[in-house]
């Protein structure tokens, strides 16, 4: 059987950061993701999905997305049983994500600044014709 899902969407909101009871950091976010069929009216509804994405990647997330952020995610679909402050049993879906890619350039304000060509220095020995690779080492 195969559990996998991948999606593409904004955030809805900030991510949020939290720890697990053994020091894990995970982000919890919402993504908004476009239905394939039609409304009656020729609009397409719109999910709202449940993410769940844990260390690393949780950090690069709160780091390079806020808000309208666009995304895509790679994971599979897990479901949760909890129980509501009135006794009722309840599911919800989520998605626990594997990878996560960042789907725009980065925006103004963010932390993390992009290098500068004039500060990207070349090899000192830039003469590709003086690499020694035999012609089945080469990938193509």
């Amino acid at each position: 059987m195969v559990n996998r899902i991948v999606l593409a969407g904004r955030l809805v909101k900030d991510p949020e950061l939290r720890k697990t009871n053994s020091d894990v950091s995970y982000a919890t976010f919402t993504i908004a993701v476009d239905n394939r069929t039609k409304e009656a009216d020729g609009t397409r509804g719109t999910m709202f999905i449940d993410c769940r994405v844990f260390r690393e990647q949780a950090e690069n997330l709160m780091k390079f997305t806020r808000k309208g952020s666009m995304v895509a995610v790679d994971g599979s679909l897990n479901q949760r049983n909890f129980e509501r402050k009135d006794g009722t049993k309840g599911k919800t879906f989520e998605v626990s994500v594997d990878s996560v890619t960042f789907l725009e350039p980065k925006k103004e304000g963010n932390p993390v600044e992009e290098p500068k060509f004039d500060d990207i220095q070349a090899p000192a020995n830039n003469n590709l014709d003086s690499i020694d690779l035999p012609d089945d080492d080469l990938p193509f």
